[in-house]
């Protein structure tokens, strides 16, 4: 039960490109074409094209590549920011919004063309905005699953809940949540693979498997092969396992 996964894209087009070349000579060496790539979600926000990503993304789905696209905090913040005015993530700041630094909303909405945008005008933002980005991009973002199951793996942005049961798990932590999840040591039974957290480097848990390596700050792209429970980087000079700690 092979599968792919992708740590966090956050904007940056040309290490997802690389990313998935360096999949597609692995599944040469296996000969397996069919094994999923699994995208943990992140695509926009802080790198210089999330139009770019989300337009390759979605086109290679629907032209039936084995691709799966999981839903990130950040891309259902931009896709909040252009449909629902009044709301809010009870995870941000009071008076933080999506075009604020921190979350790096400006940089997407640039990719598609807008004049760097600024919180002082939010609402015409919001018009420009909405003029701008396809209806095609907000609809595939909406559409994206929080979770993939595959063999004995998890998939998810964030993480979840411990011991809470998988059908009742909460959106806003499987799109947000740190601790206790980060904590905690326990088998939760399938290898939870996850992003979110921002670390130097990929790290295997044991019951964890963390590949957000800080492409949105400027760090590598993390794509790694999952067969079983056990994962390996994939590098322009092969794989390379990663261990449990």
């Amino acid at each position: 039960m092979r599968s792919y996964a992708i740590g966090d894209i956050h904007g940056q087009v040309g290490l997802l490109q690389q990313a998935h070349a360096l999949i597609e000579h692995d599944r040469k060496a296996c000969r397996d074409p069919d094994a999923p790539v699994i995208h943990l979600g992140d695509l926009v926000d802080r790198g210089p094209d999330s139009a770019g990503v989300i337009r390759l993304l979605r086109e290679g789905v629907g032209g039936g590549a084995p691709w799966v696209v999981l839903k990130g905090n950040h891309d259902r913040l931009f896709t909040r920011f252009l449909t629902d005015a009044g709301w809010r993530d009870p995870n941000i700041r009071e008076g933080l919004t999506y075009l604020h630094p921190l979350i790096g909303g400006a940089e997407t909405l640039m990719s598609y063309g807008l004049y760097r945008p600024t919180s002082f005008h939010i609402k015409t933002v919001r018009t420009n905005a909405l003029a701008q980005v396809p209806p095609e991009d907000i609809a595939f973002l909406e559409s994206c699953p929080l979770t993939y199951r595959h063999g004995e793996s998890l998939f998810v942005h964030a993480g979840i809940r411990p011991g809470v049961p998988l059908p009742q798990q909460a959106e806003q932590d499987l799109l947000w949540i740190r601790d206790p999840f980060l904590m905690d040591t326990r088998d939760h039974g399938p290898l939870v693979v996850h992003g979110h957290t921002a670390i130097p480097r990929p790290l295997h848990y044991r019951n964890r498997v963390n590949l957000d390596s800080r492409a949105g700050y400027g760090g590598p792209l993390s794509v790694a092969v999952i067969e079983g429970r056990q994962v390996s980087l994939l590098t322009d000079t092969g794989r390379v396992p990663l261990l449990p700690l």
